[in-house]
């Protein structure tokens, strides 16, 4: 259908657009645009999954066989606990589902439209049949349509179609046989919801939405499947079956010395049990997915939305970041500082998008009068428009430095509105990255006006004439030296520098390719500077990322000179490299050197996945920041794309793994602190969980040697492992970050979690763990009998733990410092944990279900006294090793 027909048919005039009781009425006929959501595997299932684990299995053999020798005592206790364990698993993963749904509803999609005639910003969801859609290169299409304007566009249809490279799109109705239907790739006239433009400016009515767009018909295949464990997940995976394959030799070994002694089987058999349990750190998976979960969260709450758990840990390992310098070092709120032009030096005052400054001759003092000469053109070949209160940023709907252009205009007295009403445009050529120029075609009496802004470098080699005081003259060799001067004096003072040019043809251009072939020969009309302030916070996290072992690059399109002069006010180090440097650089050449260089100047957004490769095979773990529909392959070729929340393209958001919603570079390095301490936190709660089993244990195969009786029951060891040890191991995954975290360099992505150095401090806990307990159960057995010594072996091994979760807070440094009472959860848990154990060991009624016998207050003591070790014995051999200056 020719578009005016379709227009018709939806009853919207696109000049218009839809107004708001029209929109709202659509709405209530069409709902929401949106995909409907896959049905959620039903709760019963869900909660039956809590019991597939191998661990859980082992739990559930030891019931079993508790229940066979006669005790079901132990065996109903052991399935009441599996059943608390599996709901608390149940409970958290819901959490953590509602956690993540809650960063999607933050990731909700936008779409720019022309409503009531004016544009405006809306949730993609609120859009209609009969919207006019406004959209960018790099806009993800929100919703099916039919193209109304297609200035050199092309969309990238792989997700629907499959074809890798992008198709070019037009306004032209598609030729077609009454009845036929057009396969979807050969549909030039139409945009379709999750593809995404890759080049160009378009408009588009919407003509399907939700469930009744292309993409809704395929809906179930494009269901994203659940989310993969984490590398950390599987690590802790294997440690567990680890753990059970060790128990499984204990068990063994435990059976056959008590064999050879002449215990009986059903004896065997309950001692087995309990070696079972000990053997299973059932709480790891949830403190684990509770940790990541919360970590997840709070980032969110800091402006840092990870799109995939496992992006956590690569944060904490980060070696390099890679960002971009506009709005994310610096404010993103441009403003015109200076102009050149007509032999004049301009000094634009005002603050931000405020239309409110003056404009002042440098040399005269005086009001400059002529500005429009400069500022007419630079406004009549831009987009953006002011929109007070409201648009993507304060002030403006449209690109920054656009809007910068705009303002100084308005400061001018020119209003952009008028001057492109008045002399409206009839072709354009968009901005382009790889050509770094935009151009705009006005009708001039019949012959074609054309205002071309960009870089000054491009436009100057595309001049032969430039404006002067004394009018138009021809560009010479020392007309162009004088100019490059004027260039690098303003972008020495940290400005973007900005040309305008202009020429006038006989005859309009017959399309954008005709348009971009013809510019040559361009009059030069003057240069802008415009400033974009870097962040406040900036300078401080530059510092904090570097103090922490982290490189920081600077990566920008603007100019040698102003790169480098934000680069020496943020404090970024090393040399500053340009884009046709890169492009003479080899690639070896450039991995010997990257390390070295601070700053790419002049980049095109190939370069990005260069500065990448070349900085991975130096062994870095690279943060890269992209926000730009060309940053895609560069955020995918990082261990970690960082999308821009605000200014970034729907595809950047699409490719990274994590999303700044304030587009703030300090964010980052919040993040990076943020990844250590969660992973410093997993390390702290498998430490502790780990070192216990490894205590139990020994405990048992001690026990069994020196023929004692064995030093816990199966039920007084699900305790220690679910009640005693659950809380603590908690309150470690929510630590707060231990002072010195950013003063340690990154650790290696490599790095296993159960290192041959940890392993040997958890064992030696584990030893000194075991040993107090048997030394109590031995001793008590002949001071007290043995119910006493018994209850006292069994209190030792919990209060162990009080002091074995100090131990895990600090695995190098002493505890014993000011971060010692920074965590409320942790000596909540302490108080709980000693109360629970009082009411278990002095109360009858549980003394008969765990076995145990009321303890006077110095038998108290004494366990607390024994339990006191394993922290002395960790401070003892950490105050050695500082004493000896080794780590």
């Amino acid at each position: 259908m020719p578009t005016t027909a379709v227009a018709e048919s939806l009853d919207v005039d696109p000049a218009r657009g839809l107004d708001d009781a029209e929109v709202a009425h659509r709405r209530a006929e069409h709902g929401e645009n949106r995909l409907a959501e896959r049905a959620r595997r039903p709760a019963w299932l869900r909660f039956l999954d809590q019991f597939r684990s191998l661990l859980i299995l082992i739990l559930l053999g030891a019931a079993v066989l508790a229940g066979l020798v006669g005790d079901l005592k132990d065996t109903v206790v052991i399935l009441v606990v599996l059943l608390v364990n599996a709901t608390i698993g149940f409970v958290q993963e819901n959490k953590a589902e509602r956690s993540l749904a809650a960063l999607r509803d933050m990731l909700v999609p936008t779409a720019r439209v022309r409503r009531q005639g004016e544009a405006r910003v809306v949730d993609a969801a609120e859009l209609v049949p009969g919207d006019v859609v406004l959209l960018e290169a790099g806009d993800r299409v929100p919703a099916d349509g039919r193209l109304l304007v297609a200035e050199s566009v092309e969309v990238d249809e792989s997700a629907l179609t499959g074809e890798s490279q992008p198709v070019a799109k037009d306004t032209s109705a598609v030729g077609a046989a009454p009845g036929e239907r057009v396969p979807l790739a050969e549909r030039s006239g139409m945009a379709y919801m999750n593809t995404t433009l890759t080049r160009g400016r378009a408009e588009l009515v919407v003509t399907a939405t939700g469930m009744r767009t292309e993409v809704g018909a395929i809906a179930e295949l494009l269901q994203r499947g659940e989310e993969p464990e984490t590398p950390l997940q599987v690590q802790l995976d294997s440690v567990g079956k680890r753990i059970a394959a060790i128990g499984g030799v204990a068990i063994t070994a435990y059976a056959a010395v008590a064999l050879a002694r002449g215990e009986s089987v059903g004896e065997l058999a309950l001692s087995a049990v309990a070696l079972a349990v000990a053997t299973v750190p059932e709480g790891l998976p949830a403190v684990l997915a509770l940790t990541l979960a919360l970590g997840v969260a709070r980032m969110a709450r800091r402006g840092a939305i990870v799109k995939r758990l496992a992006s956590v840990e690569t944060l904490g390992a980060a070696t390099v970041v890679c960002s971009d310098k506009t709005g994310t070092l610096t404010l993103n709120q441009m403003t015109a500082r200076a102009l050149v032009y007509a032999g004049r030096r301009v000094r634009v005052d005002g603050e931000g998008y405020a239309p409110s400054g003056t404009l002042v001759d440098e040399d005269t003092g005086r009001p400059a009068t002529d500005a429009g000469l400069l500022l007419e053109p630079l406004a009549l070949c831009s987009d953006a428009t002011l929109s007070p209160g409201g648009g993507q940023r304060p002030g403006i709907v449209g690109d920054p430095t656009e809007g910068a252009l705009v303002v100084a205009a308005a400061k001018a007295g020119l209003a952009a509105p008028a001057l492109r009403a008045a002399r409206p445009r009839v072709a354009e050529l968009p901005f382009d990255s790889a050509r770094k120029f935009m151009a705009t075609v006005h009708d001039e009496d019949g012959r074609a006006r054309v205002y071309v802004k960009g870089a000054p470098d491009v436009l100057l080699a595309r001049s032969a004439a430039v404006l002067t005081a004394d009018g138009v003259r021809e560009l010479d060799d020392a007309g162009r030296a004088a100019l490059a001067a004027e260039v690098s004096t303003l972008a020495s003072r940290g400005l973007r520098v900005l040309a305008a040019a202009t020429t006038l043809a006989d005859d309009l251009p017959a399309d954008a390719d005709e348009l971009a072939g013809r510019l040559t020969g361009l009059t030069l009309l003057g240069l802008v500077g415009i400033a974009d302030p870097p962040r406040p916070q900036a300078g401080d996290a530059i510092a904090l990322a570097h103090r922490a072992g982290v490189s920081v690059k600077m990566i920008t399109g603007d100019h040698r000179d102003t790169a480098a002069a934000i680069a020496r006010e943020l404090g970024i180090r090393g040399a500053v490299v340009t884009g046709a440097e890169l492009d003479r650089m080899g690639r070896e050449e450039l991995a010997a050197r990257v390390e070295d260089i601070g700053v790419f100047a002049r980049v095109a957004p190939e370069h990005k996945v260069a500065i990448v490769s070349a900085l991975t095979s130096r062994g870095h773990v690279v943060a890269m920041t992209g926000d730009g529909v060309n940053d895609a392959a560069a955020l995918r070729a990082a261990h970690m794309g960082v999308a821009m929340g605000i200014t970034g393209t729907e595809v950047t958001k699409e490719a990274g793994d994590m999303i700044l919603t304030d587009d703030d570079f300090a964010t980052i390095v919040a993040s990076v602190r943020e990844g250590r301490s969660i992973y410093d936190n997993v390390v702290k709660f498998v430490r502790f969980q780990l070192s216990t089993n490894i205590g139990a244990i020994l405990s048992f195969l001690g026990a069994s040697v020196a023929g004692l009786a064995a030093p816990l029951t199966a039920i007084q060891v699900l305790w220690v492992n679910i009640i005693m040890d659950g809380p603590p191991a908690m309150a470690l995954g929510v630590d707060p970050a231990r002072p010195g975290l950013m003063d340690a360099p990154p650790r290696r992505p490599s790095e296993r979690i159960l290192n041959r150095t940890r392993l040997f401090r958890m064992s030696r806990a584990g030893v000194v763990m075991a040993a107090g307990t048997l030394s109590v159960l031995a001793l008590a057995e002949e001071a007290h009998g043995a119910a006493v010594a018994a209850t006292m072996a069994f209190t030792t091994f919990v209060l162990f733990q009080f002091f074995n979760a100090l131990n895990a807070r600090a695995e190098t440094e002493t505890v014993f410092t000011g971060h010692l009472f920074t965590n409320r959860w942790l000596w909540t848990s302490f108080a709980v944990v000693v109360l629970l154990q009082v009411l278990v060991v002095q109360v009858p009624l549980l003394q008969e279900l765990f076995d145990t016998t009321a303890l006077t207050l110095g038998q108290w003591l004494t366990c607390a006294a024994v339990s006191a070790t394993v922290l002395v014995v960790e401070e003892a051999v950490k105050l050695a090793r500082r004493l000896t200056g080794r780590r």
